[in-house]
């Protein structure tokens, strides 16, 4: 039975990244306003049906790559010790999650992602694949904090992080030449948080 379901899980998994893949090229050729759903099921063969069980809609479909990645990232923070403080687990997790998701030798798929910057009206879009993990992120940095405003402190900490993230990401798809995990060092240390007071667990590192 487990193999079974894994098998499944699979196939799901390749019907996503083929509507993701198929949407990004289509949007390469004739813009994200000139792609329909409809024509995204059609160039991964699929049905209308098919692709609504995936997405409900084609930004999602756009997106779905930086949902992935994001996913992993909650898997690095989680897998941190837990006796790190918050920002120092962010930050190590981001170090690793940095070259294992853009890492590759094959950036193909760079001159499509980039495409979609020319269109500010997508620009929500891409922020709600990274708010969709905001509230799972902080409940794994809440139990890095003490105090009656953990929960408050972890969903800044969540946010702040998130959204640097996806700033350093999108200056480096802008400028491919960069090293990417040198903009990311350098974007989290421009913002990471002071020293706390030594009464309460920081989320800032020692």
């Amino acid at each position: 039975m487990d193999e079974i379901t894994g098998l499944r899980e699979r196939k799901k998994a390749a019907t996503r990244l083929a509507l993701h893949e198929a949407a990004l090229r289509l949007a390469a050729e004739h813009g994200p306003d000139g792609v329909t759903v409809e024509a995204i099921a059609d160039a991964a063969n699929v049905s209308r049906r098919t692709f609504s069980n995936y997405f409900s809609n084609k930004e999602e479909a756009f997106f779905h790559g930086d949902t992935v990645r994001l996913r992993r990232l909650l898997q690095l923070v989680h897998e941190r010790p837990a006796d790190e403080p918050p920002w120092t687990a962010l930050s190590r997790a981001a170090e690793r999650f940095t070259p294992e998701a853009f890492g590759g030798r094959d950036r193909s798929w760079l001159p499509r992602r980039r495409q979609l910057r020319g269109y500010p009206g997508l620009a929500a879009h891409q922020v709600a694949a990274y708010t969709a993990i905001e509230r799972e992120l902080a409940t794994e940095l809440a139990p890095r904090l003490t105090g009656a405003d953990a929960a408050l402190r972890a969903r800044l900490l969540a946010a702040t992080f998130l959204a640097i993230l996806r700033v350093a990401i999108q200056h480096w798809i802008d400028h491919p030449d960069d090293q990417l995990l040198d903009t990311v060092r350098a974007a989290l240390a421009e913002v990471a948080p002071p020293p706390a007071d030594p009464d309460r667990t920081s989320a800032a590192d020692d």
